[in-house]
């Protein structure tokens, strides 16, 4: 069941240490309380991580891919060679973009590529950790006790997996998958880490949440921009890069800690809508993976016409975040949301929810894609 955002109640509320090599960081995995068995754990403030004591530095890797549209194998496969080649950089935690294996349009692919939360996704992941020797997080639709989220595992090299599920679907995004309820907050061998998924990068709750709770954010993004019919020079099409150029560095401000934001890039074509299943949607996924400081200056960053890649930094993760920025008092952390958007956002919450009662939970349960048939003419 999905519910919508309480509006009212969200707007109330040192120098480096020489880096953590990679034997050192497999050290400390060993030892740490927190791998003490191979358990799946929701996110939760409470964390089994000691206070630490002082900063440490870590190389950390934000992917990047040029995924196909629902196309659960090829992605799997690029997903392991970028990890591989992020892990060959010295990367000792590699994120992986939101729903790595499958990007996200309309389009009867996605919900045929909604899979188990222990399936082949999170096996890879398993696998990846433990052969590279290094933290993987990533986040896939993924099917639980006959429901689905859209769930960033986070997973260390002993296999042991900490998991986030998206708070809101973002427009189409809510016929494939229902709210997550969680906080945010990872308990790892760095500490607490926050993870945060494409739109609510863009909300003060977020970042409200996550404050003085998390060392380090680890961010993923699906984020389209308008179809190509529409007019190249339109105003939104410059001021959605913009927020996604943003983002990041000022989640990074306003927590204190360093982001690495991982993200799709390239063109893709689903459909417009439940109700219009035939009219194409033809965009492109923006890119912007990236690796920032706790000040929020971007360290690596990679932009659409890169494609497919991996950008890779040393960060430190203060022991003590400062932020350097206040979260505002409003929903939304763009102070130029466009009106169209929150109320299209809003829309889809009621519109996805029916599709996704009525055509991806039966699908899951007896494997039959059926055809959608709206509201008003059943």
């Amino acid at each position: 069941m999905q519910t919508k955002p309480d509006l009212t109640e969200d707007r109330q509320q040192h120098p480096p240490l020489p880096s953590l090599r990679r034997r050192r960081f497999i050290e400390w995995l060993a030892t740490t309380v927190l791998l003490a068995g191979h358990r799946s754990v929701m996110a939760s403030t409470e964390t089994a991580i000691p206070e630490p004591e002082r900063d440490e530095t870590i190389r950390v890797a934000a992917i990047q891919m040029t995924p196909q549209l629902g196309g659960v194998d090829a992605n799997l496969a690029q997903v392991e060679q970028l990890v591989r080649e992020a892990a060959a950089k010295g990367a000792a935690l590699i994120t992986l973009p939101e729903m790595f294996t499958s990007a996200a349009a309309f389009h009867e692919d996605m919900v045929k590529a909604i899979r188990p939360v222990d399936g082949p996704p999170a096996e890879l992941l398993k696998d990846l950790a433990r052969q590279e020797n290094a933290i993987v997080a990533g986040s896939f639709l993924a099917e639980d006790a006959g429901r689905v989220h859209n769930a960033l595992l986070l997973v260390m090299p002993d296999g042991t997996t900490v998991r986030h599920d998206k708070d809101f679907p973002t427009f189409w995004e809510a016929c494939y998958y229902e709210n997550g309820h969680d906080d945010g907050v990872l308990s790892t061998p760095l500490g607490p880490v926050g993870a945060a998924l494409c739109w609510e990068m863009v909300r003060s709750g977020t970042a409200r949440r996550l404050s003085g709770k998390v060392r380090l954010l680890l961010a993923g993004s699906t984020w389209w921009t308008l179809p190509e019919e529409a007019d190249p020079d339109h105003p939104l099409r410059t001021v959605n890069l913009q927020m996604l150029r943003e983002a990041p560095p000022m989640l990074a401000r306003m927590l204190g800690v360093p982001v690495v934001h991982a993200s799709h890039a390239g063109p893709f074509e689903g459909y417009d809508s439940p109700e219009l299943p035939d009219v194409p949607y033809r965009s492109v996924y923006l890119g912007e993976a990236m690796v920032t400081d706790a000040t929020g200056k971007v360290l690596a960053r990679r932009k659409l016409e890169d494609g497919a890649g991996v950008v890779v930094a040393d960060v430190v993760v203060p022991a003590r975040p400062v932020p350097s920025a206040d979260i505002p008092d409003r929903f939304w952390l763009p102070e130029q949301m466009p009106q169209e958007w929150i109320d299209a956002w809003h829309r889809w919450f009621a519109r996805g929810e029916d599709y996704y009662e009525t055509v991806t939970l039966p699908y899951l349960a007896d494997g039959e894609l059926e055809d959608y048939i709206p509201p008003y003419l059943r």
